[in-house]
């Protein structure tokens, strides 16, 4: 990779399913963020279907096929395609491929390496089909998992950001009988924690942090369950004395509300849905899902494949362009890059 004078670091842009709304996403994106984005991107993917979806978008930037990444030149006009030596199958919008599967995961992995390699410094990867990872061999239900994997972190955290609501989960795409169980006092200091430092990170000097809690009313100090008492609770007082701004557990049918309307900057989430619900109820269109815990800045639109309107040109780009922007923006503030 050839040394730039302007420093900048490097966003890695993965296609994800090409048979979901991925490239029409991002194609959308790259269109709109032309002339505003401040770091140079790579695409990990397939140059031909990108630049398919050129309907779509027809004043993207220019493709052009990169070799390698040794051969990267961030001076040079247009947007890289580095294709990993994956060869994607046709397109066929809103089915599922094995084959597809395996270039998503091919794609991922790769930009994963280059960032372990000090190649890119972000990665915003376009969404992926789990049950299409799966069939291709691959044993990673989704990216959180698989980033952990391969960058052999044993704790990172699903987390959703918008500019009223910030969520940060204890654990990502468990059961419902495996989540409670994973509810323990470890699992949320280190949440609380993890969202603290992200906070700071984003401009806020003493971020007012709210943990939710498991059951309904919170427990009712133990009459619908013990969680809140036995693990909740004494992560909260242990996080306070590290003087951290932190209250719970905050009734969970409350707490988001509570946040939305600007008494928390944060809420930590004890299970997937408890935090997914309201956020995509009201910052589905801008919101951003990232993960932290990661050596490197990993965030995406905070929605799926799409396959019921991939292809038909009706998919919504804002959550890619907000996740690109707060990608590109914890990239410029904090090159050292901890997450």
């Amino acid at each position: 990779m050839k040394t730039s004078t302007s420093v900048k670091p490097v966003l890695a842009l993965t296609l994800g399913d090409t048979n979901g709304i991925g490239p029409e996403i991002l194609a959308k994106a790259m269109e709109r963020l032309a002339s505003t984005l401040p770091c140079p991107v790579i695409v990990f993917g397939s140059l031909s279907i990108l630049e398919s979806m050129r309907q779509f978008a027809p004043k993207m930037p220019a493709l052009y096929k990169l070799e390698s990444l040794d051969a990267f030149d961030p001076e040079r006009d247009g947007v890289p395609v580095y294709e990993a030596g994956c060869i994607p199958p046709p397109l066929r919008p809103g089915t599922l491929d094995a084959q597809a599967g395996k270039c998503a995961a091919t794609w991922i992995e790769a930009a994963t390496k280059a960032a372990l390699a000090g190649q890119i410094q972000g990665m915003v990867t376009c969404p992926v089909n789990k049950e299409g990872m799966l069939l291709s061999g691959c044993p990673h239900p989704g990216h959180t998992p698989m980033l952990a994997a391969l960058t052999g972190v044993s704790e990172c955290h699903m987390s959703l950001f918008s500019d009223q609501m910030r969520i940060v989960h204890i654990t990502a795409h468990l059961s419902m009988a495996d989540a409670v169980k994973a509810v323990t006092l470890d699992r949320v200091l280190c949440a609380i924690n993890a969202g603290y430092a992200t906070m700071r990170r984003l401009g806020f000097d003493a971020p007012r942090i709210a943990v939710a809690g498991l059951n309904p009313h919170a427990g009712e100090a133990g009459a619908f369950g013990l969680e809140e008492v036995e693990e909740i609770a004494p992560a909260v007082e242990a996080a306070c004395e590290q003087g951290i701004r932190c209250a719970g557990p905050v009734a969970p049918d409350t707490v988001f509300q509570r946040m939305y309307a600007g008494e928390y900057d944060l809420v930590v989430a004890m299970y997937h849905d408890q935090g997914h619900i309201p956020f995509k109820l009201v910052g589905r269109d801008e919101g951003v899902h990232a993960t932290l815990g990661l050596p490197f800045i990993r965030t995406s639109p905070d929605h799926g494949t799409a396959f019921d309107i991939a292809g038909k040109g009706e998919a919504q780009a804002g959550s890619m362009c907000a996740a690109v922007e707060l990608a590109a923006q914890w990239m410029l503030q904090y090159p050292e890059n901890k997450t």
